[in-house]
């Protein structure tokens, strides 16, 4: 088995380690024996949404989504909603999550996104949404609890957009609503930093699975790992929610 990887934005897109992700990925499939391959695509590429089974972007500080978002919206954006249609799986976390909305205003200015979803995000006065933070999870018909940490400016509300999860302790989308992240069909995008797969490792195989079915036609069942290390830190990551 396969799975191929879009990482979009690397140098750019790439605060609180989160190309930790990539790595977690990566070591889950050759642990398992699948292949993992991972394509780069920066400012100015483009990209076949027939040849890639995950797409993932990270965050980046302010000034990193406005070099990035025109170029994510000219260059990418068809792309990328030909591979989410095809079944193919997204995750964007805090930056890269605010672009998968129809756009993120701040300091007078608007910047577009994907419209991918609908969302929209405001750097509204205020402090920063900043703390460790649980949220409580259905995937695949299964409650689970994710666990990170979360540091953003803006406040992001949903349309008619499904949230991620509920939050159980810390801010979540805007601290107000009670919600956190957003879900479509094969899409994912949340504030949880940190990086986010290795305190959650279940959500790195539904990742993977989806993945593995977009490329090969059937979802599999998954090998099962010592995970004794990743359920300590993600036991680590809830206990730090937990203590605000």
């Amino acid at each position: 088995m396969q799975l191929r990887l879009l990482s979009l934005y690397p140098d750019q897109m790439n605060i609180y380690a989160d190309r930790g992700n990539i790595l977690f990925l990566q070591h889950r499939c050759e642990w398992r024996g699948i292949e993992f391959e991972v394509t780069r695509c920066g400012p100015g590429d483009r990209f076949d949404p027939t040849e890639h089974d995950l797409l993932y972007m990270g965050g980046g500080q302010d000034r990193d989504q406005k070099a990035v978002a025109r170029d994510l919206v000219k260059t990418k954006q068809a792309s990328m909603r030909a591979s989410l249609e095809s079944g193919a799986a997204i995750l964007a976390v805090c930056g890269g999550y605010q672009l998968l909305g129809e756009s993120y205003e701040l300091e007078g200015e608007k910047i577009a996104g994907l419209g991918l979803v609908d969302l929209k995000t405001v750097r509204e006065p205020g402090p920063r949404l900043i703390g460790p933070v649980a949220i409580c999870v259905d995937l695949d018909g299964e409650e689970r609890i994710l666990a990170g940490f979360e540091n953003h400016g803006g406040r992001t509300r949903l349309g008619g957009a499904s949230p991620l999860g509920r939050v159980i302790h810390g801010h979540g989308n805007n601290g107000q609503d009670g919600f956190e992240g957003v879900r479509q069909h094969n899409l994912i995008g949340t504030y949880l930093h940190g990086p986010l797969l290795p305190k959650n490792a279940w959500l790195a195989d539904h990742l993977i699975a989806t993945g593995l079915e977009h490329h090969h036609g059937s979802r599999p069942v998954l090998e099962p790992l010592d995970d004794d290390l990743e359920n300590a830190a993600h036991k680590a990551a809830l206990t730090a929610a937990r203590n605000g």
